[in-house]
């Protein structure tokens, strides 16, 4: 199977729209991104986080809410479809959830991939009034979100008696145009739960971690497609990864000060890929080779230089097999 990208646009969660003042114009600079990676060709989609508040801390720094700027890039751009690396499932009923996808799969004519997650950002939650399950309810929650969303795209007169959500047969019409339906990407590499509803419901999965543990991932995945019945080569396999593509003969601590702030190089280094095309390549074709199909790309200060989208797409993208 062939080697798709995607690529992040700055929406402010990660700290990417400071030293943008004006809220209108970094909107306009988040759109732009979106665009060059819509006219490069190379990129199978765009991105974006489902968070309210900023990392590593909370701040009052812009961050744009994910399913209104999905709405927005899906009339923004032509080409490329629309991702939320994960949509929250404790922010949002997943019937109204459902029916707000179903609405940007039309919007974009069938462009959107429709991500979802269990949740983790306690400040946020906490923040906004829903509380913060432990773990095992937070994921029983997700369990039965990914039944609903599912049945909301492919059913009619759904009628739903579960722990936490209750539905009476709602009208989810039309239910996009996507077919069979809007992929549902599930985010996470729980083995016995996530993994699990990946092969039951999702159409691709988002895991993380080394060679070894996306080797081992994949394998569990497979396992529980074999028990769904179902096809695991249907499953498309990616991970996120942080990249910043340095120019031949660039010094990589003199090319990264202004991207990196406060962090060292040295701290730098460990969450971002930093390197030529070549570098950048040689690190993600060992992960190809252990299974991953598509590579989401967060490429640093692309709101105020978005050259680098259009870089990494000549240099990186036709390069990893």
């Amino acid at each position: 199977m062939a080697v798709d990208f995607g690529v992040f646009v700055p929406q402010g969660w990660r700290m990417d729209l400071v030293g943008i003042e004006d809220p209108y114009e970094q909107y306009e600079a988040m759109t732009r991104v979106a665009k060059v990676a819509d006219g490069t060709g190379a990129y199978d989609s765009i991105w974006v986080y489902d968070h309210f508040h900023t990392v590593p801390e909370p701040t009052r720094e812009t961050t744009f809410e994910a399913w209104t700027i999905s709405a927005g890039l899906a009339r923004d751009t032509d080409r490329v479809k629309i991702g939320q690396m994960v949509t929250c499932n404790g922010y949002r009923n997943p019937a109204l959830l459902a029916k707000m996808a179903s609405t940007v799969d039309v919007m974009s004519n069938g462009r959107l991939l429709f991500g979802l997650g269990a949740g983790w950002y306690e400040h946020e939650w906490l923040a906004y009034g829903y509380g913060f399950p432990e773990v095992p309810v937070r994921m029983r929650m997700f369990k039965e979100a990914c039944e609903i969303i599912h049945r909301m795209f492919t059913e009619d007169d759904l009628v739903f008696d579960g722990e936490f959500y209750k539905l009476d047969k709602p009208i989810n019409e039309p239910k996009g145009v996507s077919e069979p339906h809007p992929p549902i990407w599930i985010g996470g590499g729980g083995e016995k739960v996530t993994l699990k509803l990946v092969a039951r419901y999702g159409d691709a999965c988002n895991v993380g971690g080394d060679i070894d543990t996306l080797k081992h991932k994949f394998e569990v995945l497979k396992g529980h497609c074999e028990n769904e019945n179902r096809p695991y080569e249907d499953i498309t396999r990616s991970t996120s990864i942080n990249a910043y593509l340095l120019e031949p003969g660039e010094n990589p601590e003199e090319a990264t000060r202004e991207a990196r702030g406060p962090k060292s190089y040295d701290e730098y280094s460990q969450e971002f890929m930093v390197g030529t095309a070549d570098e950048i390549v040689e690190r993600l074709q060992p992960m190809a080779d252990a299974g991953v199909n598509y590579f989401i790309a967060y490429l640093p200060r692309v709101a105020h230089e978005p050259e680098m989208v259009e870089r990494f797409a000549k240099e990186v993208v036709p390069a990893v097999s």
